[in-house]
């Protein structure tokens, strides 16, 4: 290879904007967070009788613990969604960047933390949900008597939202990042902090159901994990994203039918 062609393709590594490799570096440190289990969870009578990774257990385990095995919970939690969610999330935040070239560094950075820190502030919050059911209906015991009915239930409502017309419209707002802005740029560091509460409410509109289908399989459980995130990213991303989600949409609803029937013999 000559100096020329050196000098060629330079540009070409350069334009690999900064906040892409910072957002998706997190996003892979979230997962070796994960995969490597440095986020402590409580312990408790449940922990040493049953794996994190079977339903309701992280969640039981949780409420055992009090205020401070609900925030271990949260800090887990929110790791999960910060290693599942930032990589599709990547067009809005490296669009909104390319946006806030003629401010300041600093205002720069204070506008992007407060979208991103925002969004991740109401993905984290969302895991109060799996908590706030499970103090009604533990899931654990249910999982382990009705296993079949509760999976095959499950399935029929992710499979039926997943036809719905709102689930498209969530959609196409986290699938079109420039339609986004245009609709709700706000300036300054507040604009910012509402954009990330507007974006985050499509997401959690757009992928609720699936995110209800890993908690049912066990919310720790990192097959399950990596799996809706590969489903969820592929909706969001690639051009057939929408014919993916209708597809998963059938299946699911067919199969949990199908479970249900079975359960039900």
């Amino acid at each position: 290879m000559t100096t020329r062609d050196s000098v060629r393709q330079r540009p070409a590594v350069r334009r690999i904007p900064t906040v892409t490799i910072v957002v998706c570096g997190i996003a892979l440190l979230a997962w070796v967070a994960i995969l490597r289990q440095w986020l402590p969870m409580p312990g408790g009578e449940m922990g040493m009788e049953m794996r994190m990774s079977d339903p309701g257990v992280p969640e039981a385990m949780a409420l055992e613990g009090g205020p401070v095995g609900i925030a271990l919970y949260l800090v887990v939690w929110g790791t999960m969604m910060i290693a599942m969610m930032y990589p599709s999330s990547v067009p809005l935040f490296r669009l909104y960047d390319g946006t806030l070239r003629e401010v300041s560094r600093t205002a720069r950075l204070a506008r992007l933390g407060a979208l991103v820190g925002t969004y991740t502030l109401v993905w984290t919050l969302t895991g109060l949900v799996p908590l706030a059911v499970n103090a009604v209906v533990p899931i654990a015991p249910l999982a382990t008597d009705h296993g079949s009915l509760l999976f095959g239930g499950v399935l029929v409502l992710l499979g039926g939202y997943q036809l719905s017309t709102y689930k498209y419209r969530c959609l196409d707002r986290c699938r079109s990042p420039f339609g986004f802005l245009l609709t709700y740029h706000r300036p300054g560091i507040v604009g910012a902090a509402r954009m990330g509460w507007e974006f985050s409410r499509f997401c959690v509109g757009c992928c609720w159901a699936l995110f209800a289908l890993m908690v049912v399989a066990g919310s720790m459980n990192v097959l399950w994990m990596a799996g809706i995130a590969v489903m969820l990213s592929l909706e969001r991303t690639v051009p057939w994203g929408p014919q993916l989600a209708r597809a998963v949409g059938a299946v699911a609803a067919v199969g949990g039918v199908a479970v249900l029937a079975v359960a039900t013999v």
